[in-house]
């Protein structure tokens, strides 16, 4: 991995604005926030309101699923910039506890994979395919939910790298 310090916090709510205006639009329509992150875990909240809300009140499926998505894989783009990287998501695993009737804060603590699969990726040139939990609580602290996310991220080899 190069030697660059990493995006500071106010760096990546920049480009998880970007991305959600530019790439992918349903991240912008939710407009999640992080609120803290480094190189181990991150924690992302999505507030309840019109946009968020379901017919009975609560989070709607989709807003919660587009949580544990970020939470899951920023950590990809914070390691890389988001360049020379194919991210995705080839599965996906979810324990709905208790109704969301306020804002959700999705938390990962999957730095640590995520760094080692891209380092790999990197070395190897291959796709690699890894789980990765994600909790989402309410604003009491209280758990709503709890998320696996098979993600998978195939980085450009070294030697590609190294090539004109």
């Amino acid at each position: 991995m190069p030697n660059s310090s990493p995006p500071t916090l106010r760096r990546m709510q920049w480009l998880l604005l970007l991305l959600g205006r530019l790439k992918i639009p349903m991240i912008g329509f939710v407009r999640p926030r992080i609120m803290e992150m480094d190189d181990q875990k991150v924690k992302i909240r999505i507030r309840l309101r019109r946009r968020t809300r379901n017919h009975l009140g609560s989070m709607y499926f989709g807003a919660l699923a587009v949580g544990a998505d970020l939470a899951g894989a920023i950590h990809s783009v914070y390691f890389t910039g988001g360049k020379e990287m194919s991210m995705s998501f080839k599965s996906m695993q979810a324990e709905f506890l208790k109704r969301a009737d306020g804002d959700v804060f999705f938390e990962s603590k999957g730095g640590v994979i995520i760094r080692e699969m891209i380092e790999e990726s990197r070395d190897t040139g291959e796709r690699l395919n890894r789980m990765v939990e994600v909790s989402a609580r309410d604003i009491k602290g209280e758990l709503v939910a709890h998320f696996k996310i098979e993600i998978s991220i195939k980085m450009k080899s070294s030697a590609q790298n190294q090539q004109p």
